[in-house]
């Protein structure tokens, strides 16, 4: 089944971010093409309540998350969240261009199929379609993201147990990279220097020139 968590929905929306030290809760308002911060929360979370990425500890995660949306203040329920990239299968595909919908979902399922290692019953399967190949202008490319069901139940249910509305459900690098890109033209030299944006205990390097990911392991 074909689940929507890498395509934009719309605002107001609250960013998430569940680390392995902390809830990080944070609110931004747009004015043109500008971003700016209204909000932002930093709640601590007890030792061991995530552990390499994943919530072993489902009350104390949610009970900071619903500590954070408090000091936060705002009222907004609907929240963004997202995956570390290893709870993730991600992979670019070519499909026939001009493609409808239900066309392009049922090549995905089969595509698939063949790439990830488990039944599809057991994961949360979403497409986006990037655009034309510049290899094979008259084929698109398609990125496939695939995350067994439990660990996006994992952050689905903190998020409920604390009052919230989980509308948004993306990948930490995807999340970093689309940040970087709206927020370049707003950094000094247009950010053209290299931007590093930390998430737990992995870090995400981006250059100006080609927006690429290189994911730093900073734990021992």
């Amino acid at each position: 089944m074909i689940h929507e968590f890498l395509k934009a929905k719309a605002p107001p929306l609250i960013g998430v971010d569940i680390s392995s030290s902390a809830v990080k809760m944070v609110e931004l308002s747009q004015v043109g093409k500008n971003f700016s911060l209204d909000r932002y929360h930093i709640e601590p979370l007890p030792k061991d309540a995530v552990v390499d990425g994943n919530i072993t500890n489902q009350d104390a995660v949610a009970e900071a998350v619903r500590k954070a949306w408090k000091m936060l203040g705002s009222k907004v329920r609907n929240v963004a969240v997202a995956l570390p990239p290893a709870a993730v299968i991600t992979k670019k595909i070519l499909v026939p261009g001009k493609m409808t919908e239900r066309e392009l979902e049922m090549q995905v399922e089969t595509e698939a199929n063949q790439y990830i290692p488990f039944s599809l019953d057991e994961v949360n399967l979403d497409f986006q379609v990037l655009g034309p190949s510049a290899v094979q202008p008259d084929e698109d490319e398609v990125l496939i993201a695939a995350a067994k069901k439990d660990k996006v139940d994992e952050r689905v249910t903190a998020i409920e147990m604390a009052g919230l509305k989980p509308s948004v459900l993306d990948v930490e690098s995807f999340a970093a990279q689309s940040a970087f890109e709206l927020m370049s033209s707003q950094l000094p030299g247009g950010g053209r220097r290299a931007g590093c944006c930390a998430s737990g205990y992995r870090c995400y390097r981006y250059s100006y020139e080609c927006l690429q990911e290189w994911a730093i392991d900073l734990q021992p």
